[in-house]
């Protein structure tokens, strides 16, 4: 996949196959257009299928994650700040239009991060609201510097969380938390956030990139095919039956025990020593030099 400036954001790849999407538009807070929104949904659909990303951590530039779409560029970027994927009709004008937007670009952006089966972690600096709140919230890991702000808040504008932020939240908090940090147009601190079971972690903010990163290599040098098998059971799990969580999971396992990965496991073990795993993956990297 493309290296580089997107419309909005960048992507660089480190080693061991983490991909970096850095937020940059740091003079309006890394606010959303929808020229953004959709060249980050085609860059992730590339990530997906890419077999050098293992883990894709998210982070802002400047002194912000996201602060939410750009509300101010509804008239100029939402509509014609063209990107890598060539612009649609604006949306928005009409009940409808707004209907069609939301399920065909913000709350798109949002599933695609949630079906993507590579391990997803936000590292939130400065705000995170609303738009970009729920993106955070959409990852498998989130880790925040202290100082960090997050909410919604969408009822100060008397606007919803249309993104699909209250699903998230009742997810993370369950529905009572999230009826009162809803309703009560909570902004939270990444300490608070950590305490509330919304984030991983809270960190120092000079030691945020260092902390995803870590967290970021510790995922990718896991078992790639049994960790992404796994992410997608467990998000199974919590929209099924019981029953249909197990033949889920059996179906998963058929593939696992069979996998190279799990030899290799079973050996290390019985040799006392650290598995390598992913050879399937360092022999596609050296075939590709």
């Amino acid at each position: 996949m493309r290296m580089g400036a997107w419309k909005g954001f960048e992507l660089s790849l480190s080693d061991p196959g983490i991909l970096w999407v850095t937020l940059n538009r740091p003079e309006r807070k890394n606010g959303m257009t929808s020229a953004m929104k959709r060249d980050l949904i085609e860059a992730l659909t590339h990530a997906q299928m890419d077999d050098s990303v293992r883990v894709i951590v998210f982070i802002g530039s400047g002194d912000s994650f996201s602060a939410g779409d750009d509300l101010k560029g509804y008239a100029t970027g939402m509509r014609e700040d063209v990107g890598e994927v060539p612009l649609i009709p604006p949306g928005h004008d009409t009940g409808i239009g707004t209907y069609d937007g939301l399920r065909w670009i913000s709350q798109q952006l949002n599933t695609t991060i949630r079906q993507i089966d590579k391990i997803t972690i936000a590292a939130i600096n400065g705000v995170a609201i609303q738009t970009g709140f729920s993106l955070a919230l959409s990852c498998d890991f989130r880790i925040a510097a202290t100082d960090a702000r997050m909410g919604s808040a969408t009822l100060r504008f008397a606007l919803l969380p249309d993104e699909g932020g209250q699903a998230l939240l009742v997810q993370h908090l369950g529905l009572a938390k999230t009826m009162d940090f809803l309703m009560r147009k909570r902004i939270v601190t990444g300490v608070e956030a950590e305490e509330m079971g919304l984030v991983t972690a809270a960190v120092a903010p000079a030691d945020l990139k260092a902390e995803a990163e870590a967290l970021a290599r510790e995922m990718a040098e896991g078992p790639q095919v049994a960790m992404r098998l796994l992410k997608r059971s467990v998000y199974n799990a919590a929209e099924m039956t019981w029953a249909q969580s197990l033949d889920d999971i059996a179906g998963k396992t058929a593939i696992v025990d069979h996998h190279p990965d799990a030899k290799e496991g079973g050996n290390s073990f019985r040799e006392k020593r650290r598995p390598t795993f992913n050879a399937w993956l360092d022999a596609r990297d050296k075939a590709a030099e």
